[in-house]
């Protein structure tokens, strides 16, 4: 069922903080605390979660650290975390194209895997001929296994076939979880806290709402949502620096921003647990 929205969104909903501390491009040559080993990643999530994290969204590299989406990769890289932070954290894996992987190679990956938690590029699996019969397909099985997932919606198109979807049955009723990515498509990659706007007014409310942020205004787009009910996701995936235009020193620095903005409003930072409770109804 449809969890209700008040119960996920607002002032008075606890912050969710995901870091997102590596993603599918950026390696060791862009920043020396990028992780793409899962000794790395482990590393990186305990520190984050000492700085306010709930969330790990998490990539694996092949050895020359390029993108992957082998399921042998993400569990290895998941026991890591897990020896890490035992639950603390809810570990999130991706089933990202990165122009490697077709849509259908994406699904089994995530199938195979089963993990806690997924983020899905709606347009990345809606593509070719059998688009709506895949969406149906993936999302029934992920509301069915019940694996916490967070739809990725690059602009208001997005929103709109999100919304078709779940309104002709494509997309069963499950509490999902919506990401605005802000800033993918713009000039230069980079983002403000007024492009959460559009995505707003096309938002019909029925599902809470975090956002990610290409670009050094990264953190005041997490502000901003936080100002507006949402949640936020920060890290090297998307952004390298911190408020003042300076290289963070670590992923954890720009979760720390966040956190302090969130005290800032009289947001609470979500734990795991909170998290687990609010989309799968439970607390592991």
């Amino acid at each position: 069922m449809n969890m209700p929205a008040s119960t996920a969104s607002g002032l008075d909903a606890p912050l969710i903080v995901t870091v997102a501390p590596n993603g599918a491009y950026k390696k060791i040559a862009d920043h020396a605390a990028v992780p793409v080993t899962p000794g790395q990643l482990a590393e990186t999530a305990k520190r984050c979660l000492d700085a306010g994290a709930s969330m790990l969204h998490m990539h694996v590299r092949k050895a020359d650290q390029s993108h992957s989406l082998e399921p042998d990769a993400y569990l290895a890289a998941t026991r890591a975390v897990r020896q890490a932070v035992g639950n603390e954290l809810v570990v999130q894996i991706t089933t990202e194209a990165a122009g490697v992987y077709a849509p259908d190679e994406q699904v089994a990956a995530v199938m195979a895997v089963k993990p806690e938690a997924v983020s899905v590029g709606l347009r990345e699996i809606a593509l070719g001929p059998q688009a709506d019969a895949r969406v149906a397909s993936l999302f029934s099985w992920l509301a069915r296994e019940r694996v916490m997932t967070q739809v990725i919606l690059y602009d208001t198109g997005d929103v709109e076939r999100w919304q078709a979807y779940r309104r002709q049955g494509v997309v069963p009723d499950a509490p999902w979880f919506l990401l605005f990515v802000l800033g993918r498509y713009s000039a230069g990659q980079t983002s403000s806290p007024s492009d959460l706007l559009p995505f707003l007014a096309a938002h019909d409310h029925a599902y809470p709402w975090a956002m990610c942020a290409f670009g050094r205004h990264e953190h005041a787009c997490a502000g901003a949502a936080a100002a507006l009910g949402g949640h936020a996701r920060v890290g090297f995936e998307n952004n390298l620096y911190l408020r003042d235009g300076s290289i963070a020193p670590d992923n954890a620095a720009l979760v720390r921003q966040v956190a302090e903005v969130a005290g800032a409003l009289g947001r609470r930072l979500a734990t795991a647990d909170q998290v687990r409770a609010l989309f799968l109804g439970d607390e592991r």
